[in-house]
């Protein structure tokens, strides 16, 4: 009952920064760790940087110090924030999150459609 859209992706020059952004929508009782994945072409779909609701994060090893998630769960959205951008960041970005749902008391899992970043050299 959760769906997540992603935005903000795009082209850019190494060196160059974007933010994107997962807003959740539909109903739930709560929204729980929150995450940002990725894939390039070829490639498995690895882990880049999760949050928790109470705001600890954790990053991949290739993207600290360069990459920021947060979450306002005002609207119910996360970010990541994604600074020195290098060529090696090209891939197709996925938001996830773990939630319960309104009437139930499992934990579910859902993912967004993906939103691209290019960075070029």
């Amino acid at each position: 009952q959760v769906q997540l859209v992603e935005s903000g992706g795009g082209l850019v020059q190494a060196g160059e920064s974007l933010r994107l952004s997962c807003a959740a929508s539909g109903s739930w009782s709560s929204l729980n760790a929150m995450g940002w994945y990725r894939q390039a072409p070829g490639n498995e779909r690895e882990l880049v940087a999760t949050i928790t609701s109470s705001g600890s994060t954790n990053y991949a090893d290739s993207v600290k110090g360069r990459f920021t998630i947060s979450r306002d769960n005002a609207k119910n959205t996360v970010y990541l924030q994604m600074n020195s951008l290098k060529p090696g960041d090209t891939a197709v970005y996925y938001c996830n999150t773990h939630y319960i749902r309104r009437y139930g008391l499992g934990l579910l899992e859902v993912w967004g459609q993906g939103t691209l970043v290019t960075v070029s050299s």
